[in-house]
């Protein structure tokens, strides 16, 4: 275990019955021995997950807003006190590189990122900062996030960010279009309306007095919840070449109609040719296998690749299912098969339906 990954140990992780996640969610409970209870317990309001491990940056200094504003996707010189958003860092060439939850309480930015995230992100930031009157700060190993299943922007807990997730896009409402949507469903038929989330910024040395008495979910339980909302998680569902228009990800992340930012020219050429070279579905596996795909293993039809699994998860009442990016050209009622255990170079087929998220 590394240096860094010791330090982000959450003391949760002592709870009796707490198995410690692996990957990118090292340092916190894949589960207390109860998955899908804890699912059902999230979904009811009843339960707290521990997202201790995730990065938060303090950004203070009155350019704050406009400066991040001309760097990175999202709308935010209007930023009000309170009001949550996201935004992305996009490559030049239009590709996601990092994913910032954001909410400003009047003094400073508070930005939370996925874990591992927070030293390439502040590089960059600093390299971009110049003249400007902003103070960026790396505040990880004196905050800590808790996530639960609410919309309520206040916590006597601490700052919190709302997911804005799956959004009302004005498109949709029969408005002027800021950002756009790609999915095959209205913003009221979307799953991830039926998903509250939100992350609160706690002092570390108080996580556990801020859990109480709470009953605890692990990562199990809320990545199953967010494949089912189809919610794209850097790192996961994405890769090198992932734009935001294949995930869905403008409709809360992208501002269409801002001043030019690193990567525009893309994120508006793709979106003027009207769809993105790959899309994001949900994928219904075969329940009567323990396996489960792993990120990176292969989608086939027949003997050929047609795309990729990004996150699968055990779900409450969807059984086993997965995220996965595949080509845009494929059939939506194509007979496909995750292969799990392909990205190792093993070959155990799942059969898969596949639920259209992104619209071919």
């Amino acid at each position: 275990m590394s240096a860094v990954t010791q330090a982000r140990r959450s003391p949760l992780l002592d709870t009796p019955g707490a198995v410690a996640a692996e990957g990118p969610d090292a340092g916190v409970a894949w589960h207390y021995g109860d998955p899908h209870g804890e699912q059902r317990a999230l979904v009811r309001g009843e339960a707290v997950a521990d997202l201790s491990h995730r990065g938060v940056l303090r950004l203070s200094g009155p350019d704050r807003l406009s400066w991040l504003h001309s760097i990175t996707t999202q709308a935010l010189t209007g930023l009000a006190p309170g009001v949550s958003t996201e935004t992305l860092v996009l490559s030049p060439q239009g590709r996601i590189e990092h994913s910032l939850h954001l909410v400003d309480d009047g003094e400073a930015l508070w930005i939370t990122v996925e874990p591992g995230q927070v030293d390439p992100l502040r590089t960059w930031l600093e390299r971009m900062r110049f003249m400007l009157r902003v103070e960026i700060a790396d505040v990880s190993a004196d905050f800590a996030v808790l996530g639960e299943p609410s919309r309520d922007a206040d916590s006597p807990l601490g700052t919190v960010w709302v997911d804005p997730w799956p959004g009302a896009t004005p498109a949709n409402e029969g408005g002027s279009a800021d950002t756009a949507s790609y999915s095959a469903v209205s913003t009221l038929e979307h799953p991830g309306a039926e998903r509250p989330w939100r992350e609160v910024l706690v002092p570390r040395a108080d996580l556990l007095a801020a859990v109480g008495g709470r009953r605890l979910a692990g990562t199990w339980a809320s990545e199953a919840l967010r494949v089912e909302a189809w919610r794209p998680r850097l790192g996961l569902d994405t890769d090198e070449r992932s734009l935001p228009h294949e995930l869905d990800w403008l409709r809360t992340a992208v501002h269409l109609h801002k001043g030019c930012y690193r990567g525009q020219e893309t994120v508006a050429k793709v979106h003027n040719l009207g769809r993105p070279p790959r899309r994001l579905a949900l994928l219904h596996l075969d329940g009567s296998s323990h396996d489960l795909p792993a990120h990176g293993d292969d989608v086939v039809l027949g003997e050929k690749k047609v795309g990729v699994v990004t996150t699968a998860a055990r779900h409450h009442e969807l059984g086993p299912v997965a995220l996965a990016v595949l080509k845009r050209s494929l059939p939506v009622d194509a007979e496909l098969f995750a292969v799990a255990g392909s990205a190792k170079g093993e070959s155990r087929p799942l059969a898969a339906a596949q639920e259209v998220v992104v619209a071919p």
